[in-house]
C-alpha cells in the first residue's frame, strides 16, 4: 500500500501538524471491505455483546438479561453477524433441553481493546461532543 497525501474535501482544511496517524491510499474492493468491517464492529449491539462477552462465555438469556433493551430477534441477528464474521464462536452441548454458548474467538478478543478505548473517549469527550453540538444546532435554527 502506498502512503500518499490525500485532496481536501470540499469544505475540509488540511493541517500540516504531525497527528501520529499515516493516511493510506486503498483499492476500491479494500476499502469496501473495511466499511463492511467497521459497520459490523461499529453497530451498537454488536459493541454491546462483545464487551458482554469479554470476560467469559454467555448463554443467549444471560446475554439478553446483560444487555438491556436488546430484542431476542436483534440479539440472534446480531450473534449470528458475529459468529459469520469470526468474533464469535457458538458451542451446543448436547442436553435436554440443548445448552448453547457463545463466547469471543481470539479474533473478537483482539476486538475488546481497540473497542474499550473508544468507549473511554466517547466518555472523556461527551461533554465537549454535546457542547459543539448545541453550538451547531443554535447556528442552524
Amino acid at each position: 500500500m502506498e502512503t500518499a497525501p490525500r485532496p481536501a474535501q470540499e469544505g475540509t482544511l488540511l493541517s500540516d501538524r504531525n497527528t501520529g496517524v499515516t493516511l493510506e491510499v486503498h483499492d476500491a474492493p479494500q476499502c469496501t471491505a473495511v466499511n463492511d468491517i467497521l459497520a459490523r464492529v461499529g453497530d451498537k449491539w454488536s459493541v454491546r455483546v462483545v464487551m458482554a462477552l469479554t470476560d467469559d462465555s454467555r448463554r443467549f438469556n444471560q446475554l439478553r438479561r446483560e444487555i438491556p433493551g436488546i430484542s431476542q430477534r436483534m440479539l440472534t441477528r446480531t450473534l449470528r453477524g458475529l459468529e459469520r464474521d469470526g468474533l464469535v464462536s457458538r458451542a451446543v452441548t448436547p442436553s435436554v433441553p440443548p445448552r448453547v454458548d457463545y463466547a469471543l474467538t481470539a479474533l473478537g478478543k483482539s476486538l475488546c481493546d481497540p473497542v474499550a478505548r473508544l468507549g473511554n473517549w466517547a466518555i472523556a469527550n461527551i461533554g465537549k461532543v454535546e457542547a459543539a453540538r448545541a453550538v451547531y444546532d443554535g447556528e442552524q435554527d
